[in-house]
């Protein structure tokens, strides 16, 4: 048996299935957990879709290690149940569950080599020596380490350590591969590199994935569906385009990447949720799925790539939009970020993409300027929406 794809009851072909319950493969149902007085996750409920690659997002201390830890059997959960393929694995220790882990500092044991590492799991089952030799060699030759097999960690580099890790995990065919922020001690180009052999890798056999991060980017390169955490809490699961042009927070647009806040106050409600609101002292139409009241405070949130900025020389300006001044423009390559203060003092970023047929146009310190955007590219949130 070796590394082939597996079925969606996690088994590779001639092995026998683990009865497929249906549902998720793995499942939160309202788990809290505490340290002392310390509340590090409070009543989550969380799915994971069998095959999928789910990624927990969030700033340090938000709870998404707690949850690799609870999975895996490092941790109980005070209240709640978790489950592995419909079964309830709260007391089940580490060993007994069909889920591996790779850490932060990949846990590879100095004193034996590559191959040693990564046969380990199948030696502690007394597998037959034939079948590890084999089921090694397909690992290493996944992970692009046939030629290191008799070196020991301190003659790897961070990412060729990094893969001894994920085959030692993939071997045992898991159910379910928890990565809890593998790419840390790489450099960004050896983190770029990884994140599409992770990607290519999850695909290859089938696994479902669970990863955590604080790193945004890494997090929408990688995932089927992201879940930002914030204080112990799940702000909000969606796919990578959903969080991103979608926020239902202001913590997870601010996470996930500039943002524009404009505040606003709805003055007309249209049909099919549409309205006419003042945003910064200006009317402009607004389309969003959430309903409104006539007179309720708002806020619009916009990126700065869906803010479009207008010349005083221009004449394709729309009728409405803010005015102001540049602050400053940064030339990127592909874009120009430019920072403005419009006239009633709220400050904004646009991201303007750098057109060479428009090379002539500037972006002056000083200079005043128009802003405005699509309608229906704005995000609205409640007032009260944190």
């Amino acid at each position: 048996m070796g590394l082939e794809r597996l079925n969606p009851a996690g088994t590779a072909p001639g092995e026998k299935q683990v009865e497929s319950r249906g549902g998720p493969i793995l499942e939160m149902r309202g788990v809290s957990k505490n340290y002392g007085s310390t509340i590090a996750l409070h009543d989550v409920n969380l799915h994971v879709a069998n095959g999928e690659f789910l990624t927990l997002l969030g700033p340090s201390g938000c709870g998404k290690t707690t949850i690799l830890r609870l999975f895996s059997g490092f941790e109980t959960p005070t209240r709640g149940e978790l489950l592995l393929n419909g079964q309830v694995i709260n007391d089940i220790v580490p060993e007994k569950r069909k889920l591996n882990t790779v850490f932060q500092n990949y846990a590879l044991f100095p004193h034996m080599t590559v191959r040693e590492n990564v046969a380990f799991g199948l030696r502690m089952q007394k597998r037959p020596k034939d079948e590890i030799n084999r089921r090694v060699r397909e690992a290493l030759h996944m992970v692009h380490l046939e030629n290191l097999a008799d070196r020991r960690p301190a003659q790897l580099s961070g990412g060729q350590q990094q893969r001894v890790a994920i085959a030692r995990a993939v071997i045992n065919n898991p159910l379910v591969l928890l990565l809890d922020e593998p790419f840390s001690a790489l450099d960004f180009k050896l983190r770029k590199q990884m994140q599409f052999e992770i990607k290519h890798l999850q695909r290859q056999l089938g696994i479902t994935f669970v990863f955590v991060t604080h790193d945004q980017e890494e997090a929408f390169a990688m995932s089927d569906r992201v879940v930002v955490m914030n204080e112990g809490y799940i702000e909000q699961i969606g796919t990578p385009k959903e969080i991103y042009e979608e926020p239902e927070s202001l913590f997870v647009a601010r996470f996930v990447g500039e943002i524009n806040i404009l505040e606003g106050v709805i003055l007309e409600v249209q049909e099919n949720n549409s309205y006419l609101a003042e945003v910064e002292g200006v009317v402009f139409p607004l389309r969003t799925r959430r309903e409104f009241a006539r007179g309720e405070k708002v806020r619009v949130l916009l990126r700065p790539e869906d803010i479009k900025i207008y010349h005083a020389h221009e004449v394709s300006a729309p009728s409405r939009f803010l005015q102001g001044r540049i602050n400053e423009s940064v030339y990127k390559g592909a874009t120009v970020d430019v920072s403005i203060t419009l006239d009633n003092g709220t400050k904004i970023q646009s991201a303007e993409f750098f057109n060479e047929d428009d090379a002539d146009i500037s972006y002056n310190a000083g200079e005043r300027v128009s802003v405005s955007w699509v309608a229906g590219w704005e995000v609205v949130l409640d007032h009260a929406a944190e």
